[in-house]
């Protein structure tokens, strides 16, 4: 690997990020709060830019300009496709990157693709780390994410002054990709654990048992989590903003994580039952809607 050791050094390096989401924005305004010169691409998806050109962020149009003029780029997209776009597209971040440019790439993929990619980002002079967030919209704006990163662990120990900017806990998982099999095995967990509990409440709905007794008998035993925590306003009184995560993202990442369990030959007949039970909530709702409208969905799903 060639000497990067004056990425931190005297001057601070500039960074690049590409998408500005709910998760994206906050980080980017903690990276500003951080004192980095930051520039970001222009997308429709992006989050209201105005607080942040306020403080000075630049803006460029295509990834590949974006690259051409910065040290470091971070990407928060949706998936694997919208990586693979930004970085191998026509005019992507491979048509710009200079060497020595290290991409962190922050979103939620597919193993496989990290893996692939990143051998792209290297042969062009550049580094690259996986490194997915867990925790929601609320923690980026505080600066206060979980950070699984994958790669080389000398490049992990240089990036951290970076990525600490907006993480709170931050998890050296293994090799390039090791990031992202850490945030599907998290995620299957953790959406698994939702949607199984969804399924149960929807019963107890229709068997007539008290949306208030389900919640209270399952905090005191087994039943108690995060997943619990998460759908209690909802179970109390329809409000959904206890989890900030559409059903079109958690059928994304079950997709993806059964992907991943295909790939390493690993059983999966729990997480395809819970990827079908998302599919069909995303054909018979609406996929934007928060996972804890997954309840009403199973609930007229029963009806005669």
């Amino acid at each position: 690997m060639q000497a990067h050791h004056t990425l931190f050094g005297a001057t601070m390096k500039k960074i690049g990020m590409i998408g500005i989401g709910m998760m994206g924005h906050g980080i980017a305004s903690n990276l500003l709060k951080h004192g980095h010169n930051l520039s970001v691409l222009e997308h429709a998806g992006n989050q209201p830019l105005d607080a942040l050109l306020a403080s000075g962020v630049t803006t460029f149009k295509t990834p590949k300009t974006l690259a051409s003029h910065v040290d470091v780029i971070i990407l928060c997209v949706t998936g694997t496709p919208q990586v693979e776009a930004v970085l191998l597209g026509e005019e992507g971040v491979l048509q710009g990157i200079r060497p020595g440019t290290i991409v962190i790439d922050c979103s939620t993929a597919v193993p496989t693709s990290t893996e692939k990619v990143s051998q792209l980002v290297m042969a062009q002079g550049g580094y690259f780390l996986d490194s997915p967030m867990t925790r929601t919209p609320k923690e980026a704006a505080e600066g206060r994410l979980n950070l699984l990163v994958g790669g080389d662990a000398k490049l992990f120990e240089e990036c951290k002054p970076i990525l600490s900017c907006f993480a709170e806990n931050i998890v050296h998982a293994g090799p390039v990709g090791a990031g992202h099999r850490m945030k599907l095995l998290h995620n299957y967990v953790s959406l698994g654990s939702v949607t199984l509990l969804a399924e149960a409440a929807a019963c107890a709905q229709l068997a007539g048992v008290n949306a208030q007794t389900f919640v209270d008998v399952l905090a005191m035993g087994g039943g108690w989590g995060a997943a619990l925590e998460r759908l209690k306003p909802f179970l109390a009184n329809g409000d959904s903003s206890g989890l900030r995560f559409s059903m079109a993202n958690a059928l994304k990442d079950l997709s993806y994580y059964n992907e991943m369990a295909q790939d390493t030959h690993a059983d999966r007949t729990v997480a395809e039952a819970i990827q079908k039970t998302l599919a069909a909530a995303c054909q018979e709702g609406n996929p934007q809607a928060l996972l804890p409208e997954i309840i009403p969905l199973l609930v007229g799903r029963s009806q005669p």
